[in-house]
């Protein structure tokens, strides 16, 4: 079922690193996080790593931290864990959701945020809310740390930034505002355990009735996930009123690309991202005239 493969379960994140240090480009050393997509990958033979680097028993790996206006998780962060974060329905709301929907209890008792994130699948969940809140990420290696945009780490189907000798190590973002709204919803072929169809996710800051800032990111609809950046600015400094909103959600299918496959046609896909992003527009405006923010 499997290529032979070693594997090395450190404990510590110096020993993650050191044991990461001679990563090549060609696959050879993988990082192990939950596991969720690498062990399909591997069984599937569309990967064959020759060495996994185990990160479940790193210590001080798996952590919440909301202090001075930021919120902050660790690399080994799992989906369950925020779930079970009292602070999460406020501190990120499409997040949060996002976790409410993301495959079965199993599924999310393992899958890291992190890992979700890494695994460059189109049809991330995790993903879609954090490009909403401009979440930043941690490379670490043994030569040291950078922080890069999440909107700044994908570079096509399964591709990112990172060296082959980094692994995330934390995802942090700023707090909504009180003005601010941040909502996502999954299109599945059934409630729970599947493969998203078409998600959206949205975040709108708004003064007396301008908005400040928005921010639209789709999945599943793309190589990558994405942000519908085009239609984010003909929002920006504008009052919002159902024809404007009704003109974004027709500029956010512009910026998608979606494929038929088993799941749905492109079509529909299309017809989708015009629909949810409508739909999360008009609530989150809503929200924030009658002054719910969450």
């Amino acid at each position: 079922m499997f290529n032979q493969f070693d594997l090395v379960v450190p404990r510590s994140l110096d020993e993650a690193l050191a044991a990461m240090a001679d990563a090549n480009d060609e696959g050879a050393t993988l990082a192990l996080s939950g596991g969720t997509s690498v062990i399909i990958d591997m069984r599937a033979r569309r990967i064959a790593p020759e060495k996994l680097i185990s990160l479940g028993n790193v210590a001080d790996f798996k952590w919440t931290q909301l202090h001075n206006g930021r919120v902050e998780i660790g690399g080994g962060t799992t989906i369950s864990d925020v779930l079970y974060s009292s602070d999460m329905p406020n501190a990120a709301p499409s997040l949060f959701t996002a976790a409410q929907v993301f495959g079965g209890q199993m599924v999310r008792n393992a899958a890291t945020i992190a890992g979700n994130i890494c695994s460059g699948s189109p049809a991330a969940d995790t993903v879609p809310p954090l490009l909403t809140l401009d979440a930043d990420i941690t490379l670490s290696s043994a030569e040291g740390d950078r922080e890069v945009k999440l909107n700044d780490f994908y570079t096509g189907f399964k591709q990112d930034v990172r060296q082959p000798n980094e692994i995330v190590t934390r995802i942090g973002w700023d707090r909504l505002s009180d003005n601010a709204c941040n909502l996502f919803y999954k299109l599945g072929l059934r409630k729970g355990d599947a493969i998203t169809v078409t998600g959206v996710a949205v975040t709108l800051v708004v003064s007396d009735g301008i908005c400040e800032r928005a921010r639209i990111a789709l999945n599943s609809v793309a190589p990558i996930v994405k942000r519908a950046t085009g239609a984010e600015q003909m929002l920006e400094g504008q009052p919002l009123t159902p024809e404007l909103i009704e003109e974004t959600a027709r500029q956010a299918v512009t910026e998608s690309s979606p494929i038929d496959d088993v799941r749905a046609s492109a079509e529909y896909r299309r017809h989708a991202v015009f629909v949810l992003t409508r739909r999360l527009l008009n609530e989150a405006w809503a929200r924030l005239q009658t002054g719910e923010s969450a």
